[in-house]
């Protein structure tokens, strides 16, 4: 077989590997339907990941188990948001957890801010700090609330815990 006729055979080759347009646009619709779908169900199984987690169940322990946290939301009814996954505050490693919780209740809402540290002993997770950050600008420490009759001086006040940088 000499040149001329393997250059002429490869180019009908090429000539019968076009895909036409329409093609095209269907592969792409196809593609960006996939890759939605897989960053859906990523963002989904993430998000459902946190809400099963020791340190997230024992932080939403502790504010349904203060009543001034819940009387300042308007709760119960209690609703629990997703986490923010793009939240530089949100950090979670082998041994310490540090989440910040959008609630909401019936009167305001805000954020329930909670570290944890993991035991390496018993491989539990301790809740170290809780904080109801409220929309108002009031801080509410969860693990030393303030009692219910002085709840209003004492609501504005977390003597002691760092909520400076959960905003």
């Amino acid at each position: 077989m000499c040149k001329t006729e393997a250059s002429q055979k490869l180019l009908g080759k090429k000539a019968s590997m076009r895909i036409s347009n329409s093609h095209l646009q269907q592969l792409t619709i196809f593609t960006t339907v996939l890759t939605g779908a897989g960053i859906g169900t990523m963002y989904y199984l993430l998000q459902k990941n946190f809400a099963a987690s020791d340190y997230h169940r024992l932080a939403l322990q502790e504010l349904e188990a203060c009543p001034v946290a819940m009387e300042s939301l308007g709760a119960p009814p209690l609703k629990v948001h997703n986490i923010h996954l793009t939240d530089r505050y949100n950090r979670v490693d082998k041994h310490t957890a540090q989440i910040k919780i959008p609630v909401t209740g019936i009167k305001s809402g805000g954020y329930l801010c909670a570290s944890s540290l993991r035991d390496p002993n018993t491989n539990r997770w301790n809740l170290k700090q809780a904080v109801l950050k409220l929309r108002e600008g009031n801080a509410i420490d969860l693990l030393n609330p303030p009692s219910t009759t002085a709840q209003s001086h004492a609501a504005g006040h977390a003597d002691g815990v760092d909520v400076g940088r959960w905003h």
